[in-house]
């Protein structure tokens, strides 16, 4: 099994619910986050202070998605068709290998559990 952790745009969060859906992959977690990246935020120049506004961390939508081995590229690549603009900020994708999974209120564990 495998732990994908997406961090999207916002704006994308719907079209990456999609594209899971039309994959296959009903099952995840997403939350709002806060986040930067190489792109450090964004600055405004503002005009009646001296100073510039800066936002330092961006709104960000995180997807947590565990899959069987077998579903993993087809995850993997629905995420990137819902995402991928060519603009800096589209999103990082972190994959991690899951040891056991278990249902807490079945007691059901690994594949079972994460259907």
């Amino acid at each position: 099994m495998k732990e994908i952790i997406a961090i999207v745009r916002p704006q994308q969060a719907q079209a990456t619910k999609k594209e899971l859906a039309a994959a296959g992959i009903h099952s995840y977690t997403t939350v709002r986050a806060l986040g930067r990246s190489r792109q450090g935020g964004l600055r405004y120049p503002r005009k009646w202070f001296r100073r510039s506004a800066d936002i330092r961390f961006l709104p960000k939508r995180l997807f947590w998605i565990v899959v069987e081995d077998p579903q993993y590229s087809t995850a993997l690549d629905a995420l990137i068709r819902a995402n991928q603009t060519g603009q800096i900020g589209d999103g990082k994708i972190i994959v991690l290998p899951v040891a056991e999974g278990y249902t807490i209120r079945t007691g059901e564990r690994d594949r079972e559990s994460i259907r």
